[in-house]
């Protein structure tokens, strides 16, 4: 009964809007509708044309039009290449809404019928298939939406809109170029910044909080495993980096288990283990990439230092002498810090989207250990209050189905990841546009 209600309720987005101000969410829904086979237009082409992580030039001229055409002044290639549209519109709040621009070296296996077959030669030089599989393209499509829409209600709010794309979220660098580059200088410095992203687990046309931390501290580590090699026949003559290796790999497996408070999340993974090239040759070295989240800056610290200790501890047992100990390298370019959910202003949303779209649409969500650098627009001296919600963005009958059988939905970064278009970017552009409403109200 409750998804047969889901569904009905989906067909008309009138109503999901059950607002205080009922003849503003009408109207908000009317130009929603009106303005959906635009929307849809420019989301598919999104998804069929997909760009990676610094190499965003036609996504981001795409969205600059976009922004230039409802009336933003637009400043493009701005710490990369990123774009900036600021409309003022009377005194008030200064309010930032973001979205990020990039897609993911992934082969497409949707079959949708605007599935990308795009293949490009990468930064590296590998030719790589890419695809928009953590729903950019949704983003994209909800933030020029809503950028028309508020422009068009200019008589209904007062203030400052600094809307931004950002590129290079998937590498976790886009936004702090932008801020080094002078964002908060260069244009009016937000009193709130806010931000949607898709979710893969949400029905469509449903939303998502959660106040305080929401998303992780992501930190990549490399580690190289040295040894002395030789053949395989001959082990006492070699300090074997295979068998090292895998103790390390074991004894990290720890970190979290034993020395972490069972209250603090943390993760340890080991997502990529690299050695050897013949099964009778024992060689020099091997390499492990990690992947280390978690949520407080004191639970990072000693993570990233037991990782150190542990590679030296097992191979001090190994007996590998001091100038082959492994070489322990944080990539700083993949480090992101976690988003914090401001609670006042979370709260704000949340009131807000239930009094447009009712209780039973609004979801209270878990915090995730996935990483998202929109966390870096609170994290300067300005301290702006952030509050990153979740759109959903799936069949609710497969979210249905899924919870009956068990068997996981494709998740974001999965070739498998296809948003329903409908009622997804209506209830985007509308719950963007109604938080922006009340934060800029007069």
């Amino acid at each position: 009964m409750k998804l047969r209600a889901l569904l009905a309720s989906l067909l008309l987005l009138p109503g999901l809007l059950r607002a205080a101000d009922a003849p503003l969410s009408e109207l908000v829904t009317q130009k929603v509708s009106a303005d959906y086979p635009a929307l849809l237009a420019f989301y598919t082409d999104l998804h069929l044309h997909p760009e990676l992580s610094l190499m965003e030039e036609k996504t981001s001229a795409k969205v600059a039009t976009a922004l230039r055409a409802a009336g933003f002044e637009v400043t493009e290639k701005f710490g990369g290449y990123g774009v900036v549209g600021v409309l003022k519109n009377g005194p008030g709040p200064t309010l930032l809404i973001r979205t990020d621009l990039d897609a993911l070296p992934v082969q497409e296996e949707t079959g949708l019928p605007y599935a990308s077959q795009v293949r490009v030669k990468d930064l590296s030089g590998r030719e790589v298939p890419v695809m928009q599989a953590c729903g950019h393209d949704i983003h994209m499509t909800v933030f020029t939406g809503t950028a028309r829409l508020l422009a068009a209600l200019r008589d209904r709010w007062s203030g400052t809109l600094v809307l931004i794309g950002q590129p290079a979220e998937e590498r976790g660098i886009g936004a702090r170029a932008m801020l080094i580059a002078g964002l908060y200088r260069k244009f009016p410095t937000p009193n709130y910044a806010i931000a949607l992203h898709d979710s893969a687990s949400l029905p469509a046309g449903t939303l998502g909080t959660v106040e305080g931390f929401a998303m992780a501290n992501v930190d990549t580590v490399e580690i190289t495993v040295r040894g002395i090699g030789g053949h395989g026949a001959y082990p006492q003559a070699t300090k074997d980096p295979i068998v090292l290796a895998a103790r390390i790999v074991m004894a990290l497996q720890t970190i979290v288990s034993r020395e972490t408070r069972p209250i603090d999340p943390a993760v340890v993974t080991v997502g990529s283990i690299h050695g050897g090239t013949k099964a009778n040759i024992i060689p020099n070295e091997v390499k492990l990439q990690l992947t280390l989240r978690s949520y407080s800056d004191g639970v990072r610290a000693h993570t990233l230092e037991a990782v150190r200790r542990i590679c030296r501890g097992e191979a001090i047992a190994a007996g590998l002498p001091d100038d082959l100990q492994p070489i322990v390298k944080i990539i700083e370019d993949d480090t992101v810090n976690a988003t914090y959910n401001d609670p006042a202003l979370t709260r704000r949303v949340r009131g807000t989207l239930i009094a447009w779209f009712g209780a039973d649409r609004v979801q209270t969500i878990p915090p995730e250990m996935g990483g998202e650098d929109f966390s870096e627009f609170g994290r300067t001296t300005d301290h702006v209050p952030l509050c990153l919600f979740r759109l959903g963005a799936v069949d609710p009958v497969k979210v249905a189905e899924s919870q009956r059988t068990g068997i996981p939905l494709p998740s974001l970064h999965s070739s498998k990841f296809a948003p329903v278009p409908e009622p997804t970017l209506k209830t985007g552009v509308a719950a963007m546009t109604a938080v922006a409403l009340d934060i800029l109200k007069k």
